[in-house]
């Protein structure tokens, strides 16, 4: 009897789907995430044939040395960075995520971030509940017109695709982006003009959003002389990976006002914040929840789900995350 682990709860959708077709599945009972340790511990358990991890969990060498019978780690997730693909690889075992899964709302959520911002939503909603407001006043809380105004973007895929979308049909905006890829389709439909390099973009935009995986390449893709490429005007938004973004240098540039204000949903060593930057009222902060809806979260599930199965029955799985 083939068997399953789950380095931690997620929808029972995903968990009902692997008991149907007959397999044993072992979630773990720490709500919390392992550590690599605890999941090295968990593998030697048992001879599981599949693991389905969050992307919390390292997947890299040493853990593929005591998982020896597993053919498959399925990430629920749309990133992967947690896994040592090349490794991975040349061990012949299966790697897969989540995509699509909640990238529509990691979009909205994108957009939420931009309009908290320019609309200066989180302070003035903290000084109404403080008790400050005593009645309409033209001097406060000014925020800033986004209609009309250039979008960056910095990642042309799926999600930045829908934040161009909604860029462009709901507020007129013109479009810049870099890619390793051209998107003709965003061009075709929204008007996005194709710029070479990362420092293009930052010198025009008056929005930058940061849409691309977390790899070497990618990195600290936005350093401190980028910043000083941007802006004074401008916001940076980050709803991909957190170490895309070198915090302890958006620090400095949001102190010193060399751009205007960021919103992170990610985080450079999560959960832990980079020293100063939650005291800082230019900075709107969420949780890592940009893809957080009910359907997204049921949806990765099936998508794990799903993608395990075919491996323990001899297919490939659909979301591979190497060819």
């Amino acid at each position: 009897m083939k068997s399953v682990f789950i380095t931690r709860n997620i929808p029972e959708i995903g968990i009902s789907m692997l008991k149907n077709r007959g397999y044993v599945v072992d979630v773990s009972q720490l709500d919390r995430p392992l550590t690599k340790q605890e999941l090295i511990i968990a593998l030697k358990a048992k001879p599981y044939d599949a693991v389905l991890t969050l992307l919390t969990d390292v997947v890299d060498a040493e853990v593929f040395a005591v998982a020896t019978s597993v053919k498959i780690f399925a990430n629920y997730a749309i990133g992967f960075n947690n896994f040592d693909v090349e490794e991975g690889k040349k061990r012949g075992i299966f790697l897969t995520n989540t995509p699509g899964g909640g990238a529509d709302r990691v979009a909205e959520h994108t957009w939420a971030l931009i309009l908290a911002l320019s609309c200066r939503i989180v302070e003035a909603d903290l000084f109404v509940r403080e008790g400050k407001y005593t009645g309409w006043d033209p001097m406060i809380f000014q925020g800033s017109k986004i209609a009309g105004k250039t979008l960056g973007l910095i990642g042309a895929g799926r999600i930045g695709a829908e934040v161009a979308r909604i860029a462009s049909r709901g507020f007129g905006m013109r479009i810049a982006y870099h890619d390793i890829v051209r998107n003709e389709k965003i061009e075709s439909l929204h008007g996005a003009s194709f710029w070479p390099t990362v420092e293009d973009v930052l010198k025009q935009a008056d929005i930058v959003s940061v849409h691309v995986p977390l790899n070497e390449s990618t990195h600290h893709l936005i350093n401190g002389d980028h910043m000083k490429l941007m802006k004074p005007t401008a916001y940076l938004i980050n709803t991909a990976r957190g170490p895309v973004i070198d915090e302890k240098a958006l620090v400095e540039a949001l102190k010193n006002k060399v751009i205007a204000g960021a919103g992170l949903d990610v985080f450079e060593n999560e959960p832990l914040l980079a020293t100063g930057l939650k005291d800082l009222s230019n900075v709107v902060l969420t949780p890592h929840i940009a893809s957080a809806t009910e359907q997204a979260r049921h949806d990765m599930a099936i998508l794990s789900a799903q993608n395990i199965i075919s491996t323990l029955e001899g297919g490939i799985p659909a979301n591979m995350v190497y060819s």
